[in-house]
């Protein structure tokens, strides 16, 4: 719905540093978008691949302060595609990994490691963020961490990438965004009988989104005629994300490698399990592995694209549930919706 613009802009002036860093951000999206950002603390949980892209993006948007959670420590299979901890640090913290290159990207931001378990915290800790970015974990922590995001009005994201297949799903709550609303004018003429004119005019508006909580993908059971036909109208990319979590769920870990052959077989069970004689081919469970890089950048980019939507308050963020497709190489939304 639309309504008065809030003209009110952060307490925060940027330095003269800052003003020449962030100069093109400034001239694309305002002054008042960039001190939003300058005050803006994000949380990312997870220095995988797709953690470390996410890091990349923020961290040079020109944020206030970025928080690197991971208990986890690097692994060969971070080679892939997580650049930001070097080869070196082999077996090291994953978080603390990624501090030294992820602080070279942008000096004017306040980064910092944290190598305790994110089911280790609680409430008191998610308080300090504005918004929660969460990879790596089961459908139960998420649901745990993006409950206590809502009670504390902090905005969630909870998102992913298997080998070429990737989603993120936004928890926002009541969004606040202005857009600007478009129209053509008729253009003042001094000439008698002269056809008319238009130019276009663009006036910002302030709107209000209601997002639902992560509980809505969850509670979308594979069995419910709401599942069934998304499946038929989008393909068989929910199906996908859905055999994807249930495996994480049961076995604690992701597909690996190492155990490939044994790992398509109980990808293959859980799918034919969840949704009998459905469109998921055995070929869409072959490249599900690690996490490549060309998927991390686009589910990456994109998450930190929406975060940074968040913050500024600028245009609607996608509302509510991105999947990125290996079969087709396209990503596409989904609207969840709560029962």
């Amino acid at each position: 719905m639309g309504m008065e613009v809030d003209t009110n802009e952060p307490a925060v002036e940027l330095t003269e540093a800052e003003n020449e860093l962030y100069d093109r951000q400034i001239r694309l999206w305002g002054l008042e978008s960039q001190k939003r950002l300058r005050t803006a603390r994000i949380l990312i949980a997870g220095l995988s691949g797709l953690g470390a892209e996410i890091t990349k993006n923020i961290i040079l948007s020109g944020v206030n302060s970025v928080k690197l959670l991971d208990d986890k420590p690097v692994t060969e299979a971070d080679f892939c595609s997580q650049f930001l901890a070097a080869r070196e640090s082999l077996g090291s913290n994953r978080a603390e990994a990624s501090l030294l290159r992820a602080r070279a990207l942008n000096p004017m931001v306040d980064i910092s490691a944290d190598t305790q378990s994110l089911k280790e915290k609680t409430s008191e800790f998610f308080a300090d963020f504005d918004v929660v970015v969460v990879s790596g974990e089961t459908n139960e922590e998420l649901l745990r961490v993006d409950n206590i995001c809502r009670e504390l009005g902090v905005k969630f994201y909870a998102t992913d990438v298997w080998g070429m297949f990737g989603f993120y799903f936004a928890s926002l709550q009541k969004h606040k965004y202005v857009e600007d609303l478009v129209k053509y004018i008729p253009k003042a003429s001094t000439k008698p009988n002269e056809k008319t004119k238009y130019e276009l005019s663009s006036t910002p508006v302030q709107r209000e989104m209601e997002y639902p909580g992560y509980s809505t993908w969850l509670n979308l059971e594979t069995s419910s005629r709401s599942f069934q036909r998304k499946l038929k109208k989008s393909g068989p990319g929910l199906l996908l994300l859905n055999v994807l979590q249930k495996f994480r769920s049961t076995h604690k870990r992701d597909p690996s490698y190492k155990t490939r052959e044994a790992d398509l077989e109980l990808l293959r069970g859980i799918r034919d399990d969840q949704v009998p004689n459905s469109s998921l081919a055995d070929e869409a469970l072959g490249v599900l592995f690690a996490q490549i890089s060309p998927a991390v950048a686009i589910v990456g980019g994109v998450v930190a694209q929406e975060v940074i939507k968040v913050v500024t308050k600028l245009e609607a963020p996608h509302r509510n549930l991105f999947v990125f497709d290996p079969q087709t190489c396209a990503g596409y939304i989904e609207n969840i919706e709560a029962n």
